[in-house]
This record gives C-alpha cells, structure tokens and sequence, in this order.
C-alpha cells in the first residue's frame, strides 16, 4: 500500500529544499564564516589573500601553468562567478570573465572591476602589428583576438597600480564583512608597505642602467617601462601568441643589433621560440622576465613580491645596471 507523509512533516521538508536550492554566495559566507572571493587570475587572488588574510576563501579561475589570454571557464567556475561574496576581475583582459560577470549580474558591491581604479594605457602594438599599414593581411590578423579593445592590460606590473587595487579590495571586503574591517585594513597597510618598498627598489636597481632598451615575448611590460624609464620592444602585441612575418622579425633582429641589445626577454607561459631565434640571429641571450600572469610548475613556490624582485635582478643584469 502506499503510504505518504504527514502534511506536517512535509512542510519542513519542502522548507529545507527550497533552502538548499537558494543558497548565495552570502549565505556560504555566514555559514563557512568565510567571505569567498573569485579572482580572475594570480596577481588579483594573490591580492585578495593578503588583503582578507583568514577571513577570505579565494578562488583564482585561472589554473597555474594556464596563459590567462586562453581562459575558458568550466561550469562550476561560472557558477562562483554567479555565487561569489566579490568577484575580482579586469574587463576585457579575459573575455570568457566578462561574459560571465554579465550574465551574472552581479551588485555593485560585490564586485571589483580593476581597470575602473587604475589609468590604464593605450595597447602597444608588437611587432606583427607594427608594420601592419599597407598590409591588409597583417592589419586582420594586427587586431587581438581576445578583445582587450584598445587598452593594456597588464596594469599589476607597476607597483603603484598594485597598491590602489589593495586599497580597493580592502573597501570591497570590509563593505561585505564590516566585523572585521580592522583586520583588513591592518592587512591591506602591510602590503601596501612591502611594494611601496618593492617600488622604490625598482626605482634605484633601474636609476643607472646603461641600456634602457628591453625586447620582450609580448607587450606586458609597459606600465613597468614608463614607471622606471625603459622602453619596452614587444616581439608580439597584448596576444602572446600572434606572432610577426619574416621581414618584422628582421626589423627587430636590426634593433637589437643597432642598440647592442644584449638578451632577449622570454617568459614563462610562453614559448621562447621566436626569442631564441633572435638571440641566435645577433649572438644575444635570453632570460625569463616572468609577467606574473599566473605561476607554472617552476613558480609555484613564489608570490608576486619575489617574482617582481627576480625581474629586478633579471633587469639589472641585462641592462647593465649598476
């Protein structure tokens, strides 16, 4: 025989079930005693996990030893994006982000969009697109496929641009978790003091550099070139995987034997193919000048100050810096 509940008993239980299925990302945050953070990639999660110390639960959607350029979220990564206490991103540096924020609409308050409390700069074009005008093929293929528009987004090079995004991520989290604001203001001073104190290292390490000159992978240094005075000559553009034709190749390799250019600049998630073919063209060398995209298997041991502290050796030693 069929049996059924008493009309008692299944209330609670549909009571329970509704609750299950509404859950937010506040009501994890209460229940955890942790205010979960989705950061779009390391530089942001490194700064959400400094600045909200144990009261933050991050999740960087991008995987070690994967280029950010290339992201592609999985579902469940879509659902923290929808889910998240804050959300941490830069508009159109990784488009699958984007959308993702869009189609969550999310509240103001719980969401820090970086490129709305920085300067950011206008993109440099690399060498596949430099010499693009008159060339109808290379001035298709001149335009980023990852639609970062017309701006660089590579803005947590520079210190500075680091400490105005600590300064934003302590007032989203203490807007979302007031009970501990002090911490978190605590936190953020701490961090704010390790690079202003990184900046200033970079400002005298780079003050005497006998060539001011760097060609890189890719345009991700130029927020740290004009904070200390360097001239940044990127092998491909914003998008580290297009690459220049023959006779852009030639002008580069031309460059870096005019200005006595000593090494070439490779980085970690990115293949050093071209750089290697330069170096060997004009007897030159290479070194890793790491963007802190993200940690490999090699890095995954460092954090953002010891990477932009191994730059500044890198930098001092191949541009002569005394």
């Amino acid at each position: 025989m069929k049996r059924t509940l008493p009309l008692l008993a299944v209330v609670p239980l549909i009571a329970l079930l509704a609750s299950c299925g509404s859950s937010s990302g506040s009501d994890d945050a209460s229940s955890s005693g942790t205010v979960s953070v989705a950061a779009s990639f390391y530089p942001f999660a490194y700064v959400a996990q400094q600045v909200g110390g144990q009261h933050v639960s991050v999740e960087n959607l991008t995987s070690p030893g994967t280029e950010p350029h290339d992201l592609e979220l999985k579902p469940k990564q879509v659902a923290d994006v929808q889910d998240a206490d804050l959300v941490v991103f830069e508009e159109h540096f990784q488009a699958a982000v984007d959308e993702a924020v869009d189609q969550a609409d999310r509240p103001d308050d719980g969401t820090l969009d970086v490129a709305s409390v920085v300067t950011l700069k206008p993109t440099q074009p690399g060498g596949e697109e430099e010499h693009a005008e008159g060339d109808d093929h290379a001035d298709e293929e001149g335009h980023d496929d990852h639609d970062h528009g017309d701006e660089d987004p590579h803005t947590w090079l520079d210190p500075d641009n680091m400490i105005a995004i600590t300064k934003a991520m302590e007032a989203k989290l203490s807007k979302i978790d007031p009970d501990h604001a002090d911490e978190y203001a605590a936190n953020a001073a701490q961090l704010e003091s390790e690079l202003t104190s990184l900046g200033a290292d970079f400002e005298t390490g780079l003050k005497t550099c006998t060539n001011r000159t760097i060609v890189t992978s890719h345009a991700a240094f130029q927020y740290l070139a004009a904070r200390y005075d360097l001239t940044q000559v990127p092998i491909a553009g914003i998008d580290p995987s297009n690459e220049p034709s023959p006779s852009q190749l030639a002008d580069i390799t031309q460059l870096v034997r005019a200005e006595k250019i000593t090494t070439i600049f490779t980085e970690e998630l990115v293949s050093p193919a071209i750089a290697d073919t330069i170096a060997s063209e004009t007897g030159a060398t290479t070194a890793t000048l790491d963007p802190i995209e993200g940690l490999s298997a090699d890095t995954k041991n460092e954090t953002y100050l010891t990477l932009m502290r191994k730059n500044l050796a890198t930098l001092k030693k191949a541009n002569g810096c005394s």
